[in-house]
């Protein structure tokens, strides 16, 4: 026996439907699809839909609010970064490659649970009161990010009149 005379068991390979290719060939006019309605149309049907009797149905997108601006920090206890050699710099690739973070996190909060033994030196990271306590404690440092100034804006008082409000006092100065 040779490559070329090699063939399927028999009855183990069968050709596929050929839909909507003339009566002739057993699937024309509606191509399996029975007589009109939307399952018969093209688009298919709403996944989960069930004729709005779904109570999850209903209720999925009239409740709650989503803030598309949310920030959200991975937090991470004091206790989980025991994992660290004493005199390690801990950020975010530290994180990480520790498998401490996974996935698409890009931000991470150190939070003060549990004790720490080991000096280690916490880089742009945010860290609570107690973390930063318990991490200079045990002889490390943190240096977090500075918070970003925020520009208060000028009070009415301060801020110039209207180009509209300029013309009309100059008008009226000129008129007298």
């Amino acid at each position: 026996m040779r490559l070329h005379e090699l063939k399927p068991a028999p009855g183990s390979h069968r050709d596929r439907k050929r839909l909507g290719r003339g009566n002739a060939g057993g699937q024309g006019t509606t191509a399996g699809k029975g007589t009109k309605g939307e399952k018969a149309r093209s688009g298919g049907l709403k996944a989960g839909f069930r004729g709005m009797s779904s109570r999850n149905q209903r209720m999925a997108k009239r409740r709650g609010f989503t803030n598309r601006w949310k920030v959200e920090y991975h937090a991470i206890n004091i206790s989980e970064l025991a994992a660290f050699e004493s005199g390690a710099t801990v950020d975010l690739a530290a994180l990480k490659s520790a498998g401490l973070i996974k996935g698409k996190d890009t931000l991470a909060k150190i939070l003060g649970d549990g004790d720490l033994s080991v000096p280690l030196h916490v880089v742009d990271l945010k860290v609570t009161a107690s973390a930063r306590q318990k991490i200079e404690g045990a002889g490390g440092s943190v240096s977090a990010p500075e918070p970003a100034e925020t520009v208060e804006a000028a009070s009415a008082k301060e801020q110039p009149p209207d180009v509209a409000e300029a013309e009309v006092a100059e008008e009226q100065t000129s008129g007298q």
